[in-house]
């Protein structure tokens, strides 16, 4: 593995706020913090949103903090934030919209916000019980921990290592597959997640194997940046591969594989024969740093996530 070029700046990668966490468990601080704080509504994978901008509204016109839906994010400039996980039955009268509809219109502060929350959010549904003895468990320490009432032991958020590569030859082509599950003309970067007892290295040369049937070499780290759907931490890297004639689809997850010069991917956007990742995601921004000048124009435009 070599040392990086020059790191992404990923989107999702936004960190600006205080995460505090010395004041998750101060119970007291949280009850009284509330009724000023700005607050996040999260419903079934939407945040409330007015103009694609976070609805933030004040603690106390959303009622008395509830430890069970109201988790704590953390302090900036002096304000206060934390996130209300309605459930999906719950009758609002906000514009709800996902973070992958909006993330790209989000200042640096929301994107953080807006990522720890879903993440927390998503944890929460789908971990009420412990996974110890079975019984129920609550939320505590400001949402950042789940407690079981049976056995008394505590539940964190889980997080799921995920490796993404962009996979280079030596004409300096970048090669991109398209799942069974996309639509057509829909090609991104080859991902997945790091098994049991693997380096991150070896996860990008399995997968890349895998999937495309190439071996790669000179490894080098882009960065990383989390994706809270449901709840991967994405680990960005480069490689080459000698052998570019060996590519082919693995014909299950992987049904086509297709090398891109610059020019046929300018050639292929205008010709609406590729859609690329969301703007928002790791793949996307690999693409355009490896594209360079003129990326913001020749590649707008088409964009997908399903």
């Amino acid at each position: 593995m070599i040392a990086p070029k020059k790191p992404l700046k990923l989107p999702l990668a936004a960190a600006e706020v205080d995460r505090s966490a010395h004041l998750r468990s101060d119970e007291k601080y949280l009850i009284k913090a509330w009724p000023t704080a700005e607050v996040l509504v999260f419903i079934n994978e939407r945040f409330s949103t007015t103009n694609d901008q976070l609805l933030f509204q004040k603690g106390s016109e959303l009622g008395s903090y509830q430890s069970e839906t109201d988790y704590f994010l953390g302090i900036k400039d002096n304000k206060t934030f934390f996130v209300r996980h309605l459930s999906i039955n719950t009758v609002t009268n906000f514009e709800l919209k996902t973070l992958r509809e909006v993330g790209a219109f989000l200042p640096s502060r929301d994107i953080g916000l807006a990522v720890h929350a879903q993440g927390l959010a998503n944890w929460h549904q789908k971990h009420p019980m412990c996974s110890q003895c079975g019984g129920k468990t609550v939320a505590t320490a400001g949402g950042s921990i789940r407690k079981c009432l049976a056995d008394n032991s505590e539940h964190y958020p889980r997080t799921d290592g995920a490796i993404i590569v962009l996979v280079k030859d030596d004409r300096d082509r970048i090669l991109l597959g398209r799942q069974k599950v996309w639509p057509k003309n829909r090609f991104s970067t080859f991902a997945g997640f790091v098994e049991p007892g693997e380096s991150f290295e070896h996860c990008v040369v399995r997968e890349v194997l895998e999937e495309a049937g190439v071996e790669v070499t000179d490894i080098n780290y882009l960065g990383s940046q989390p994706w809270p759907f449901p709840a991967s931490l994405m680990i960005a890297f480069e490689a080459i591969t000698n052998t570019p004639e060996s590519a082919k689809a693995d014909g299950e997850e992987i049904e086509e594989i297709r090398w891109f010069s610059r020019a046929d991917m300018k050639a292929a956007i205008l010709d609406n024969s590729l859609i690329l990742p969301l703007e928002i995601s790791v793949a996307r921004q690999m693409i355009k740093a490896w594209y360079g000048a003129g990326a913001e124009i020749d590649l707008k435009g088409n964009e997908s996530w399903r």
